[in-house]
């Protein structure tokens, strides 16, 4: 039986809710920023009339005021865009229970079981489309398609405010001339990669054979051969779904540059305690501990190591995390961003081989005294206990790791 997918995709989502809120900027151009004094000065979201005027997600705020002088700059309501996320969903609910977001302003939904009821695919995105402008005062794009990856080209494909359907009578027509890039999953390196052998749109994706794409890419050639072409099978989850979350991370641009091994530790341990308090939510623990350092200028390295007992120790994760620095790290360049990561999570409760050394009892010691923390923390509030290290320096140790950056994030292959 043919699949019916959408893919709803809200435009300019964080402007678009500003905008909502203050109608008087409706017709001004407005982007939605990081914070200039905590050095995430960047442009998250741009209204449709800023970005004609060259204002781009990701570009500087003094870059972005260079190409449009009278740009209004909000900071972000984080709350207000998880609400309004919130009661997109609601409406989504009414048509489909199989609703799989990705990121807080896209969902697939799996309307297939629907159409009886509803009417055409179509049909269903224009009353979705109107429902979201009429009840929530912004606007959305849609794509309709038999899968999930032609159903965001779709979306994609005509903004704002559209509805593009994408089946097999129009794909090449529609899809083939578009870049390369356009494609999930085909980053800078691998836009790069293929770009290096003459492939700049997805029509000459589709048509190269597939030995030369593994070639060039391993594995995910053949995947993306596969999409380029309009073929993906992989199932829209329910709304109730709980992924299997292989990885748990968090990582932050710091308020000011790390100079020291002293700053890098604080930040390491800072970092570790919310990854350790995320896991033990998940009942879980990590065989590997990964650290990424970006430095002033922008190159970024990632090294892990893989443990020998599985932990959630917010220690024992960071020294692991500091060791991997400072193996790996020459102080040429403050560093400017940091970041940990946890990985190969197994359950908390499986078995491992004990050691006869000292090692597991300290280790069980550390996971006791940080439960404990977590109960304080649960009740008071996250800044309500810190380590002693965290008052050493009140622009580093004022950081909240666990409410403000802490990240998990799911891919769409099923758990990053």
């Amino acid at each position: 039986m043919e699949r019916h997918i959408l893919h709803c995709d809200f435009n300019a989502f964080y402007a678009s809710v500003e905008a909502q809120r203050r109608p008087e900027l409706r017709n001004k151009p407005l982007a939605v920023c990081g914070s200039q004094e905590e050095r995430h000065g960047i442009v998250l979201t741009a209204n449709y009339i800023a970005k004609p005027r060259g204002v781009k997600t990701g570009m500087a705020i003094w870059q972005a005021k260079q190409y449009c002088p009278d740009l209004v700059v909000l900071p972000p309501d984080m709350g207000e865009y998880i609400r309004i996320s919130k009661l997109a969903r609601e409406i989504y609910e009414d048509y489909t229970d199989q609703i799989e977001p990705f990121g807080l302003d896209e969902n697939w939904l799996d309307v297939t079981g629907s159409v009886g009821l509803y009417g055409s695919p179509m049909a269903i995105a224009r009353e979705i489309s109107r429902r979201v402008k009429f009840e929530l005062g912004i606007t959305l794009s849609i794509g309709v398609a038999d899968n999930k990856i032609t159903a965001k080209l779709g979306s994609d494909y005509r903004k704002p405010d559209a509805i593009t359907q994408i089946g097999k009578d129009n794909y090449q027509e529609l899809v083939y001339p578009l870049p390369v890039e356009d494609l999930l999953y085909v980053g800078p390196a691998t836009s790069k990669k293929l770009r290096a052998i003459g492939i700049s749109t997805i029509g000459r994706l589709a048509e190269c054979p597939v030995e030369v794409l593994t070639r060039c890419l391993g594995k995910m050639g053949a995947v993306l051969h596969m999409f380029a072409n309009g073929r993906d099978i992989s199932p829209v989850q329910k709304s109730d779904h709980i992924p299997n979350v292989k990885s748990v991370g968090n990582s932050a641009t710091t308020p000011r540059d790390l100079i020291c091994d002293d700053d890098v530790k604080l930040m390491l341990l800072l970092l570790a305690e919310s990854v350790a308090a995320r896991m033990r939510e998940l009942a879980s623990r990590c065989t590997v501990v990964e650290v990424s350092v970006r430095d002033t200028v922008l190159h970024t390295f990632t090294r892990q190591r893989k443990l020998q007992v599985p932990t959630c120790s917010s220690t024992e994760i960071a020294q692991t995390a500091f060791e991997l620095f400072r193996a790996h790290y020459h102080w040429g360049l403050p560093v400017r961003s940091i970041g940990v990561r946890s990985a190969g999570l197994v359950e908390a409760d499986s078995g491992v081989q004990l050691s006869l050394y000292e090692s597991d009892v300290k280790r069980n010691k550390w996971e006791q005294i940080d439960r404990a923390v977590d109960t304080l923390r649960q009740r008071h509030g996250y800044m309500s206990v810190q380590r002693a290290l965290m008052l050493t320096d009140p622009q580093l140790g004022r950081i909240n790791p666990k409410d403000g950056h802490t990240v998990h994030p799911v891919g769409y292959f099923g758990g990053s």
